[in-house]
């Protein structure tokens, strides 16, 4: 199915700040559902390529890159209604959304090793827990998220339970650290109870079939285009100029830089504004074999200065400080192995599977996923890509003496080889991979610890014109870092706009279904 089309044509104009997931979907809604021509539409964003933290780039002889590897979810209703009428570019007669489904028929997800230690598999059939640690983790479920407010996950927990199975395969699902919020831990707890009782398989997940930007970003770019969307890349929004009420937020002016040459858009009566604030991939950097890379601060980029900007003296646009100013509590560095010797990379997915593993007893507590082959869209059958990342990038490696944000891709392969503890000759291995590590200094900021109104509303108190959407806008009861959170906002963002007469895609609660609680109860008491 393609999908129902609105037959209302609007009158003015959107502006949508951002090319990420969030505003192009939002565009693809505001044509499906809202009536707005193609035409009508323009997307703002500073980057040379459209589809925000969804990127994937690079070529067999400098090697690919990967910021980062976005599981999916049957749940992700917002994001499979999204790719139900976006047309593969494959093949026009089949949608994204039955390239995925039949991706994963095919090549369901099994990690093998979900947690290795001493270059070992672990036995992760318990989750460790203690009676204490079940009565914490039902505690916290049943709590509500007034009552834990501003506090951390390990406020809540015993410092037993972050050595618990547990605690190993959930944190580095999700990327949670202890100090991260004991509210957005909550919320994955309810939003993913469902994948409790397979949390050592990961079976519940999806993956797409390339990475990312070939699978989900350039054929909704495409079917964007095709109906008459503008998309200005390498062009940044600098200021949006809101009416001088503090109390109501109507946005009346966008000024942009584009090429060094600043220009202003008025914005009339009929139109309206979409903006993505704040990005957890703001400031990413690149290493290289010899190199690591650097850490940058908010001011790389304009997207934590632009929600500076428009949220000085009014509350009801959040406060983003609370999430541009503790890169100490949300950088960690990923990083991309393209393997240019197949049999490594083999020997390598039979002891992993196609799922996350991670090693224990790494310092950096480092997680690598080897997904299906090929991974890109234009990658030779006899080169292969593998990502992972490390959570702790301050402290000294098992294998080198330096630190994960000193660490060069070498330094990273090392380490890894370390871990593994395979017959392999280090220097073959080292001599045959390209390993390219990324800082991302915001990347979890979203899971900081925050108060109520810290994060905006996606319809902000007071605004006439303007919808916040991404990852640092509030949505009830839903988990950041998901592409699922951003789709919902976009949902959320052109009802609410234009007062359709429809709801947003209602969300999934495996709390209701009396079978995902008990296979949730009985893993509990493993």
């Amino acid at each position: 199915m393609l999908g129902f089309m609105s037959t209302r044509v609007r009158n003015g104009r959107a502006y949508l700040v951002g090319s990420g997931i969030a505003s192009l979907a939002a565009a693809a809604y505001l044509i499906r559902d809202g009536g707005y021509p193609g035409s009508a539409i323009e997307i703002f964003d500073e980057s040379a390529l459209a589809g925000g933290s969804l990127d994937g780039a690079g070529s067999p002889e400098s090697g690919y890159r990967l910021r980062g590897g976005r599981m999916l979810n049957f749940t992700y209703v917002c994001t499979y209604d999204l790719f139900s009428f976006v047309p593969s570019l494959r093949d026009p007669e089949l949608t994204v959304l039955d390239e995925i489904e039949a991706f994963n028929a095919r090549n369901p997800t099994h990690a093998a090793s979900r947690l290795v230690e001493k270059g070992v598999a672990t036995d992760v059939s318990s989750m460790g827990f203690s009676v204490r640690d079940r009565l914490d983790l039902l505690a916290i479920s049943a709590r509500s998220e007034e009552s834990l407010g501003t506090k951390r996950i390990d406020e809540c927990f015993a410092a037993s339970f972050f050595e618990t199975n547990f605690w190993f395969m959930w944190a580095t699902t999700f990327a949670f650290q202890p100090w991260h919020s004991a509210v957005e831990f909550k919320r994955y707890l309810h939003r993913f109870i469902q994948e409790f009782p397979r949390i050592d398989t990961l079976a519940g997940v999806d993956r797409t079939p390339f990475d990312q930007y070939d699978s989900l970003v350039l054929p909704l770019v495409a079917w964007l285009q095709a109906r008459g969307v503008t998309i200005r890349q390498n062009t940044r929004v600098v200021e949006i100029g809101l009416n001088p009420s503090t109390d109501r937020s109507t946005v009346e002016s966008l000024t942009y830089t584009s090429d060094g040459v600043s220009n202003t858009v008025v914005i009339d009566a009929d139109d309206i504004v979409i903006v993505t604030l704040g990005s957890m991939t703001a400031g990413s950097t690149w290493g290289s074999m010899t190199s690591p890379p650097r850490l940058e601060n908010k001011g790389a980029g304009g997207s934590w200065t632009l929600w500076e900007q428009i949220a000085r003296d009014r509350p009801a646009l959040g406060r983003p400080h609370v999430f541009d100013e503790r890169l100490e509590e949300s950088a960690w560095v990923s990083f991309t192995m393209t393997f240019r010797n197949v049999e490594y990379f083999a020997r390598l997915q039979a002891f992993t599977g196609t799922a996350l593993s991670t090693f224990r007893d790494s310092n950096w507590l480092m997680s690598i996923v080897l997904a299906h082959q090929p991974h890109f869209k234009d990658q030779p059958s006899d080169v292969c890509v593998a990502w992972g990342y490390g959570l702790f990038i301050d402290k000294p490696g098992n294998f080198v003496e330096k630190t994960l944000a000193e660490a060069s891709g070498e330094d990273i392969m090392i380490e890894l080889l370390g871990h593994l503890n395979f017959d392999w000759d280090r220097q073959a291995v080292l001599d045959s991979v390209i390993c390219l590590p990324c800082m991302m200094p915001f990347i979890t900021s979203q899971f900081l610890t925050r108060a109520k109104g810290d994060r905006p509303n996606v319809i902000p108190h007071g605004s006439t014109n303007l919808a916040i959407v991404g990852q640092y806008c509030e949505i009830p009861s839903d988990t950041v870092f998901t592409v699922e959170y951003s789709v919902r906002a976009a949902q959320i963002a052109v009802i609410g706009l234009l007062k359709l007469e429809k709801s947003p895609t209602p969300m999934y609660d495996g709390s209701r279904h009396p079978a995902v609680l008990r296979q949730a109860l009985a893993k509990l008491l493993t």
